[in-house]
């Protein structure tokens, strides 16, 4: 079974304390598709770039099994841009810039042969954008959003309307809390569940991830990492491994989902190790079964 992916398509240039690199491929939607696609095939991607998307770019994701139907390219526009500096321990990034270009005016309409697709992930995108996917297509089995704080302060409705709609919501523990006003991660997901989805699943980062439904709680730990070079895209990268893994097996059980976040957190991982999806050209599926074996190793007691 496939994964339908929507998220942007970007050029970042990224600042960390060790090294700068401009325009690399980056985006919601890329980290997720290439993600999944260690899982499942076919992935497809919906989005939308300018003529200044680099060729060698497409052709990556093509040679990742990410099926590029649904990306939108703008002849006269710009791809959208952001910038990012993070501080020397990772866990401070502030925004150098966001160049939204082609983005702003993006209304996709699904290809025909998209709208079965079972399995949707709508990477962080703006709510309305969202909403607008989940009311084309036609027979998901699964439906899962993530968000961002710019969404809760600016777009609160839009994307209480999004969050009613979907079956799992993915958001950082920031996240939880800005858009419920708990301090408590569990009165947040708690919260959260009132909203409409089935399943709420908090991540840490460094510290892994939580997943709260009404009935049960489980907690994913992050694979230990000695280096971190580009933690870019790592949430996008935990929700596509996750949902690869998922629509790989065809089992939305709770012993799926959770193998699934440890499938995500491995993912994750990888991504890290370098710059934008660089790290992931040389992953194997082996390499990612290896750290998933390591991972459980860890928390069986």
């Amino acid at each position: 079974m496939g994964v339908l992916v929507v998220g942007t398509v970007t050029l970042d240039t990224i600042e960390t304390p060790n090294k700068r690199v401009e325009d690399v491929l980056g985006g919601s939607g890329t980290y997720a598709a290439v993600a999944a696609s260690f899982f499942v095939n076919p992935v497809r991607l919906i989005g939308v770039v300018g003529a200044d998307f680099p060729q060698a770019y497409t052709d990556f994701l093509q040679t990742r099994g990410v099926d590029l139907e649904g990306i939108t390219r703008v002849e006269n526009g710009k791809t959208f841009r952001w910038g990012g500096k993070y501080a020397d321990d990772f866990n401070v990034r502030d925004t150098l810039f966001t160049e939204l270009n082609v983005i702003e005016d993006f209304h996709p309409v699904l290809p025909a042969a998209y709208k079965d697709i079972p399995y949707l992930f709508l990477a962080n995108d703006p709510p309305e954008l969202q909403l607008s996917i989940i009311e084309q297509v036609k027979k998901t089995k699964l439906v899962v959003s993530d968000t961002m704080d710019f969404w809760i302060n600016e777009e609160r409705d839009a994307l209480q309307k999004t969050i009613e709609r979907v079956d799992i919501l993915i958001l950082n523990d920031s996240e939880a809390k800005l858009l419920t006003g708990e301090t408590n991660l569990m009165k947040a997901a708690r919260t959260i569940l009132r909203y409409g989805p089935k399943r709420v699943i908090i991540k840490k980062g460094e510290h892994g991830a939580i997943s709260i439904t009404e009935s049960s709680y489980f907690s994913a730990p992050a694979y230990p990492m000695t280096q971190v070079t580009d933690p870019t895209g790592a949430g996008d990268s935990f929700a596509g491994g996750l949902m690869g893994y998922l629509a790989s097996v065809g089992d939305l059980s709770e012993g799926s989902i959770r193998k699934a976040m440890m499938y995500g957190t491995v993912v994750a991982s990888f991504n890290i190790e370098d710059f934008s999806i660089n790290r992931q050209k040389s992953v194997q599926f082996q390499d990612i079964k290896a750290r998933y074996n390591e991972l459980q190793d860890t928390v069986r007691f």
